[in-house]
């Protein structure tokens, strides 16, 4: 992801939306298309939804989900697939395509950047796959309200997980991911080692030991706008959230939240579509449209996430890029998601943790 920074293209000229001028591919009036909601939402809406209808006359229908791909497998299996584009995890990406319910893409309709490099080489590493197109490089880090600690302030992982030192209660999401990465590494284990020991059965129970030791003080949240409102409630002191909702939050809202981008554990979210979809000319042109270089860079107006094409990165504003992830000084202590753990273990851990949950 480094290289995503270092990244020196020639001057990028904004993509012409003359292509997507000439009206609908196809007979479709509008299009489904399911993300997180709040602020992150509301970014695609400014960046892509809002242009694709101004260019196509195709009206675009928002609706928002808590991420995974059970009501995607619902619909499919019942033969009445309403959504045309989903918004989802790297992990659920590949499981998905894996269990056949959602549809190949081919990455050769994708436009190429600016100067011509074709989509393959200029999107970065893992945010093609099979049946998905990558839009985002996020993170999941955790934030504190700085009028609740005066004096000394949270600067680590560790500091999460310490009550006594800073009172509280905790938002984390109702969720295994990351929850137990972070636990593991709170309890020492070294960033390089944490899938290697968490793949263990004493490195799960470990987890879940050190989870026990704030479980009491834990307030849980599942969608992604409840971690910077519970702060602002007064709810938490500390809570883990989206980084771009923390942004939102901080810079536009101005509430007194600070980011610890210590043990950030970083992932992608990419565009797939529902095997049996309707209209799928118009799905795949919202696809294209939505990943092109200067659609990407657009978004990161609205929200501080990482667009995943090189050439995007030069045309986010100066005082955004260091409020990205994959900023140097905020990448130093990072984690990547492996999708493949997760593609793997996310039943039986999820399973695991619905049952300490009801302990």
């Amino acid at each position: 992801m480094k290289s995503m920074m270092k990244y020196t293209g020639a001057a990028v000229v904004a993509l012409s939306a003359a292509a997507y001028a000439a009206g609908p591919a196809t007979a479709a009036d509008s299009l489904t298309i399911v993300s997180w909601g709040g602020a992150y939402t509301k970014s695609q809406v400014e960046a892509y939804h809002k242009p694709f209808t101004e260019n196509t006359g195709i009206k675009i229908n928002s609706e928002d989900y808590n991420g995974g791909l059970a009501q995607v497998r619902a619909q499919v299996e019942a033969g009445n697939v309403t959504w045309n584009l989903v918004d989802v995890e790297l992990s659920d990406a590949v499981r998905g395509c894996d269990e056949g319910i959602l549809e190949p893409i081919d990455h050769s309709i994708l436009p190429p950047a600016p100067d011509g490099t074709p989509a393959a080489d200029d999107f970065l590493p893992n945010t093609l796959t099979e049946c998905s197109v990558g839009t985002i490089v996020w993170s999941t880090v955790f934030a504190f309200d700085a009028s609740k600690y005066p004096n000394e302030k949270p600067t680590e992982i560790a500091d999460l997980f310490d009550t006594e030192k800073f009172p509280g209660k905790r938002g984390l999401r109702k969720n295994p991911k990351v929850n137990l990465e972070w636990a593991l590494m709170a309890d020492g284990v070294p960033l390089e080692q944490v899938y290697e020991v968490l793949s263990t059965p004493e490195g799960v129970d470990r987890a879940f030991a050190k989870l026990d030791t704030i479980k009491d003080d834990v307030i849980w949240w599942e969608a992604g706008a409840q971690p910077p409102q519970m702060l602002a409630d007064g709810e938490v002191s500390i809570a883990s959230a989206y980084n771009g909702r923390l942004f939102n939050a901080i810079f536009t809202e101005k509430k007194p939240f600070e980011i610890i981008w210590d043990g950030q554990v970083w992932d992608l979210d990419l565009w797939v579509i529902p095997k049996g979809a309707k209209d799928m000319e118009a799905t795949l042109d919202f696809v294209k449209f939505s990943t092109d270089t200067q659609r990407l860079a657009d978004q990161s107006k609205w929200i501080s996430y990482g667009p995943v094409r090189k050439s995007s990165f030069p045309l986010v504003a100066d005082d955004v890029k260091p409020h990205m992830p994959t900023a140097p000084e905020n990448f130093k202590a990072a984690l990547q998601n492996d999708f493949e753990f997760w593609a793997d273990n996310a039943d039986e851990l999820n399973e695991r943790f619905a049952a300490w949950l009801a302990k």
